[in-house]
């Protein structure tokens, strides 16, 4: 058994997709890929020559590279325009820092060298060297990393730096918008049991297209209740908390600790029961019987979803009604449900039904997991 047996987990990654959704395969995890942005490179960007040009007539005193794919993608560019040596030159000159160690290997690896690395890999943290350091009279170049850094930018013009943004590329809407669309319905739903979070924009955007399509607070009561937001570190994880929405984080911002922080979190947000002679734990899309992983449908996994919510306590029909996925109404849905479960879990004799009452699970304690 796969930690994630039985989970859907969803990924909002458009770079290393691909990558992150394969280790969560590793682990057991279905997985639903919806991109919430794309990356938009500008080799060919009038700004970012401009940009670049300006560098070379008036170099800047201070450089921060805040991604590795961005400040590699400066270097390639420079390289096509046949400014890679000066910009090398003027930066060797310049005291260069690095938000992680992503930009600091692409620093290192176009033949300079850091004076310093942010150990939070944040932009904050960047910010406060910068203030302490010192930059009043200093022309600070800052390399973006897909969207404007407003906070910094301004707190450091207010300290007398003069500013440069560098943007090497840019975050835009996926082009096909519909697989975003169909996770944010999954999420109403509780149909993930996960969604992952690399970008903050990611993030961003997936809000914005919850709000476009009147589903924005339905999104933030999900993921308050039946869905774990995971976010690969703080700056990401501050989009979905300032809409009051609880994430979880790795203490390491990387794709492998993202994908052991999941692993760790889905498994004890389940309940886990001794139910007459079984254990049990009810998971996203499937139950696990005495370490076997059984599937249902998804309205028979809401039904048992419930009932196992309240051990022991007898649920009519109509607070079974409830559940059920949007379009199955009726008692007749509800018994359909309970005898489909019946059906997937065969031997396991889990379910009792309470005459002109309802239904509940039978009398059972904690399982020991």
């Amino acid at each position: 058994m796969g930690e994630l047996d039985g989970f859907t987990v969803a990924v909002t990654a458009e770079r290393r997709r691909h990558e992150l959704a394969a280790l969560f395969e590793r682990r057991g995890a279905r997985v639903v890929m919806a991109p919430a942005l794309r990356i938009i490179s500008l080799p060919d960007d009038e700004m970012l020559l401009a940009t670049t040009r300006g560098l070379l007539e008036r170099p800047p005193d201070l450089v921060v590279a805040t991604t590795g794919i961005g400040f590699r993608g400066w270097m390639e560019a420079t390289e096509g325009w046949g400014l890679a040596d000066p910009l090398r030159a003027v930066l060797a000159d310049a005291t260069v820092l690095a938000r992680g160690p992503k930009a600091r290997g692409a620093i290192r690896a176009a033949g300079l060298t850091e004076e310093w690395h942010a150990a939070s890999e944040t932009s904050a943290e960047v910010l406060r060297y910068l203030l302490d350091a010192g930059v009043d009279g200093k022309r600070v170049a800052i390399q973006l990393h897909g969207e404007p850094l407003r906070d910094v930018a301004s707190a450091l013009t207010a300290a007398g730096a003069e500013v440069v943004e560098v943007e090497v590329y840019r975050w835009v809407p996926p082009e096909d918008v519909v697989p975003l669309r169909r996770l944010v319905e999954s999420i109403c739903a509780g149909a993930v049991d996960a969604v992952t979070f690399t970008s903050a924009a990611a993030a961003s955007n997936l809000l914005a297209t919850a709000d476009e399509c009147g589903r924005g607070e339905a999104v933030a009561k999900a993921f308050g209740s039946s869905v774990l937001a995971a976010c690969v570190g703080p700056v990401t994880a501050s989009v979905l908390q300032r809409r009051g929405i609880p994430v979880v984080s790795p203490e390491r911002y990387r794709l492998g600790a993202l994908v052991r922080t999941v692993s760790d979190a889905l498994p004890g947000r389940c309940p886990a029961f001794r139910v007459s002679d079984h254990e049990v734990q009810v998971r996203g899309y499937a139950v696990l019987v005495d370490g076997e992983l059984v599937a249902a449908p998804p309205t028979s996994m809401a039904v048992l979803r419930s009932l196992a919510s309240r051990p022991g306590r007898v649920f009519s029909r109509a607070e079974l009604r409830e559940v059920l996925p949007a379009g199955d109404a009726g008692d007749h849905a509800v018994e359909m449900a309970i005898t489909r479960l019946r059906a997937a879990l065969g031997g396991a004799d889990l379910i009792e039904t309470v005459i002109k009452r309802g239904y509940r699970l039978r009398i059972f304690s904690p399982a020991v997991v």
